[in-house]
């Protein structure tokens, strides 16, 4: 039942990690691609500019559940700056492949992820760097 996935598409589609809701998120981005019906859901807990909890919840094929797992695999501990540099890219790479017809599906969770961050940063705005006169 893998035809054209990889093992590592496998392993996060039967069993995903980082499944699940964190109710008193810091973060959440939602994207959906009304073509497939893929819908995303990416919540983030944050601590002093880094992700220190990160779930999704995924309706939509296997390959859209496995890229949402896997993202949020690459993204936990890391910061703020260096998760907005994780592209759909890295998350086919760490997943060994993806079909072409599912490259959209890395695409969601590269977006789920972005509006995520965009998110945490509408509420928490950078402070402005104090100066002494």
């Amino acid at each position: 039942m893998s035809i054209g996935y990889s093992a590592k598409v496998m392993e996060h589609f039967l069993q995903p990690h980082n499944m699940g809701e964190i109710a008193d998120a810091d973060g959440i981005g939602e994207v959906g691609n009304p073509v497939c019906g893929d819908v995303m859901r990416l919540m983030i807990k944050v601590e002093d500019e880094k992700i220190t909890d990160i779930k999704f919840q995924t309706f939509g094929c296997g390959a859209a559940i496995a890229t949402s797992s896997m993202v949020t695999e690459l993204v936990k501990g890391k910061t703020l700056d260096e998760a907005e540099q994780i592209s759909n890219q890295a998350v086919i790479k760490a997943l060994g492949g993806l079909p072409p017809a599912k490259i959209h599906c890395s695409v969601l969770a590269e977006e789920a992820l972005q509006a995520a961050i965009a998110d945490y940063r509408s509420k928490h705005p950078a402070e402005p760097a104090v100066t002494e006169s």
